[in-house]
């Protein structure tokens, strides 16, 4: 009976240990404070984990900058990134400055458009998302005036009116004829948001 348990728990610990072998292994640690990622690979295989960390450095700095990405587009595409070298259902564990499975983005103001709220060349603090609400602040791609930072004046199904903060109209002459200057107000789907501000 003795022999019995005393190999009932070799055999337990050779699973225990496996299974801990396995579950350090096999693992990606992502981390991202808005501008920089750090990359770290454990695997049980021969996979060039030095070229492997840099290709999820790369995918993860693309998905920061395509507005339509987000976090399972990034833990996706890490995973399919690890199985084209050899390494088979990874634990991707995503992590930031903002919190677990969250994607900050820094981004710089560039313009006077949001005075007094935001100046021009001050940077501000992006959470990657398409949860937008009406008076938050967002980053977007408008087909009319390409990157922009407005705030969200209406939402219309997956419609989202922007607005400039900067409500100062001012003139200009040029080349002879008056133009009025003045802050942007521009509709843009709800795909083209890059993400919300949150800290500035």
């Amino acid at each position: 009976m003795a022999k019995k348990i005393i190999l009932a728990l070799i055999v337990l610990i050779f699973i225990a240990f496996f299974a801990f072998t396995f579950f350090i292994n096999n693992t990606v640690d992502i981390y991202l404070d808005g501008e920089n990622v750090t990359v770290k690979t454990n695997a049980l295989s021969n996979a060039d984990i030095n070229s492997l960390n840099q290709e999820i450095c790369d995918y993860t700095l693309d998905v920061m900058n395509d507005t339509s990405s987000n976090i399972t587009t990034l833990r996706d595409g890490v995973e399919n990134i690890c199985n084209s070298y050899g390494i088979e259902d990874p634990r991707i564990n995503i992590d930031s400055s903002i919190g677990p499975n969250q994607i900050p983005v820094i981004v710089y103001v560039d313009g006077t458009s949001m005075l007094p709220t935001l100046l021009d060349g001050q940077s501000v603090l992006l959470n990657k998302s398409h949860n937008v609400h009406v008076g938050d602040i967002v980053v977007a791609d408008s087909d009319e005036y390409g990157g922009i930072i407005k705030r969200v004046d209406s939402i219309n199904g997956d419609s989202i009116h922007l607005v400039s903060d900067n409500k100062q109209v001012s003139y200009e002459y040029i080349n002879g004829d008056l133009y009025e200057i003045k802050g942007i107000s521009t509709w843009v789907d709800i795909s083209d948001i890059n993400g919300v501000v949150i800290a500035y």
